[in-house]
This record gives structure tokens, C-alpha cells and sequence, in this order.
């Protein structure tokens, strides 16, 4: 709870993106310095075509899952023995406030040529979350008041295809 005040005063737009992540399979992590997103396929070499969290009533993939974003102070506070505990697995970090106030469900972002969209799917962090960084940091994200400030980061769908790279500048846009 002392750390929140440094959590929410992460910029509110313009983050420098870092640790571009693939997750070809359940626990897998690929670091790379690109990745290419598509609205059809999502991250080509990883799982959400095949394997997402969510489907649609039809079944499809949740579009709104294709993308996590994780703040950095967030990861800097819960993922302290990163020899033995698995990386979340967020497509990339941003040290950036990605609460609802800052960018509600819908708000456009651009990261090197390609345009996110906000989605209204929350990610409450799931079990592992929980097994990996403690209970104490499931219960931070769940608690009274905080599902809105999206601490365990914010999931997007990709509204314009496009390639991204360490270090491209994540910055909020009016709709396409």
C-alpha cells in the first residue's frame, strides 16, 4: 500500500516500452526485441488464436485479450526472484498509468506502427498470479477501490496491424 502513491504517479501517456514478450505455450516465455500484431492472428507464435483465456459466445479468441500491457512499477514491486519465478507474461511493460481514469475502455494507444484499443475484459490476475508473486499481491489488485487502477495492467485489442519494437513510445490517440 506505500508503494500506490509511486504506482499512480507512473507518466500518463508517452512510456517507452521494454520486455516484449512471447507466450508460444502455457508457461513459455520468448523474449524478443519485435513483435508483429495482427487484428486476425494476433501475436503470430503465440497461443491466443489457439489456446485464449476467452472466447466470444460464438467461440472465437477474445479479440479484447490479444494484448497485455503491465505497468513497470507494478512488475518492479511483485516480481522480486526473477532467476526462479516465471515473467507474467504481459506482451510488453510500460511505465505508464494504465488505471481507468487515464484510459478508459475504448481509448485508442499507438506503439510503433501499430493501434491498440482499450478493452473492457479486466485482468484480475489469475491463480498463477497469485502462486507466483503471493497472495498478498492477488489481493492488491482485487482489493476495494483498485480493479479500476488496473494494476495487474490492461488488456487491448489490436485495432491496426503493425510491428512494435523495444523501445517504441506508447502514446495515447483520438479514435481512427
Amino acid at each position: 500500500m506505500r508503494a500506490l502513491p509511486h504506482v499512480m504517479a507512473a507518466p500518463k501517456d508517452g512510456a517507452a516500452i521494454s520486455m516484449l514478450c512471447l507466450r508460444p505455450e502455457r508457461n513459455e516465455r520468448r523474449f524478443v526485441d519485435e513483435i508483429t500484431l495482427t487484428r486476425e492472428n494476433g501475436i503470430p507464435g503465440e497461443r491466443w488464436k489457439d489456446q485464449p483465456w476467452l472466447r466470444t459466445e460464438d467461440g472465437a479468441p477474445h479479440p479484447g485479450i490479444q494484448v497485455s500491457i503491465l505497468q513497470k512499477r507494478v512488475l518492479d514491486l511483485v516480481w522480486r526472484d526473477r532467476e526462479n519465478t516465471v515473467h507474467p507474461g504481459d506482451t510488453f511493460i510500460a511505465d505508464m498509468d494504465l488505471s481507468e481514469a487515464n484510459l478508459p475502455v475504448g481509448q485508442f494507444l499507438e506503439i510503433g506502427e501499430a493501434v491498440l484499443k482499450v478493452s473492457e475484459v479486466f485482468n484480475d490476475g489469475c491463480v498463477k498470479w497469485k502462486a507466483r508473486y503471493g497472495s498478498e499481491a492477488k489481493d492488491w489488485i482485487t482489493m476495494p477501490g483498485h480493479p479500476e487502477l488496473r494494476l495487474r495492467g490492461v488488456l487491448c485489442s489490436i485495432e491496426r496491424d503493425g510491428i512494435i519494437r523495444e523501445g517504441d513510445i506508447l502514446r495515447k490517440i483520438d479514435p481512427l
